[in-house]
């Protein structure tokens, strides 16, 4: 292969690369501290970090818990499909010390990294949904989202970032840190 050939091959892939927008957050641990290492392995292992929200803390959703979590909203570029992603992201959850699900119920956790939107890909599988099922029911996915992306249209149900976070249902505390 010519270097020339390896030029051409390198700008082409450049043309093929994916946004996927990632939900990280935890609440058991030094959680800023491990939402940190998590970003800086998001960039070595799924692909360069655009753009991040803010840290926010929120009471935990779906369950009771006396720790709050951290989330925040990071936009990568990826060249991995949203299956490699999944498999990716979820090998840095293991690295950062999540345990699996040892039940069917929500639980407290170092590390949570949720795919929320994958371009415009809508995937719905047993091992996987993009995008997130879930993400126009929590505020605390919302608002970070909403910093970064007001007006982007969720694929599925056909409204912006703004109106989903203006009409959902969860009223919990969301407070950027």
């Amino acid at each position: 292969m010519f270097e020339g050939d390896r030029y051409q091959i390198f700008t082409k892939q450049l043309h093929f690369m994916s946004r996927v927008i990632l939900l990280l957050g935890g609440n058991r641990g030094d959680t800023e501290q491990i939402l940190r290492k998590a970003q800086i392995l998001v960039e070595q292992h799924v692909g360069p970090v655009c753009s991040s929200s803010g840290l926010y803390k929120s009471p935990p959703w779906g369950f009771e818990d006396t720790q709050w979590f951290l989330n925040q909203v990071v936009f990568v570029e990826t060249s991995f499909t949203v299956r490699e992603v999944l498999a990716r992201t979820q090998r840095i959850e293991q690295e950062l010390g999540r345990k699996k699900k040892t039940t069917t119920h929500y639980e407290g956790r170092p590390v949570d990294i949720d795919i929320l939107f994958y371009d415009e890909v809508i995937v719905s599988s047993p091992e996987l949904t993009v995008p997130h099922p879930r993400l126009h029911l929590r505020r605390f996915t919302l608002v970070p989202l909403f910093e970064l992306a007001p007006g982007m249209i969720h694929p599925v149900l056909k409204e912006s970032i703004t109106t989903l976070l203006e009409t959902c249902p969860d009223k919990g505390e969301v407070i950027k840190i």
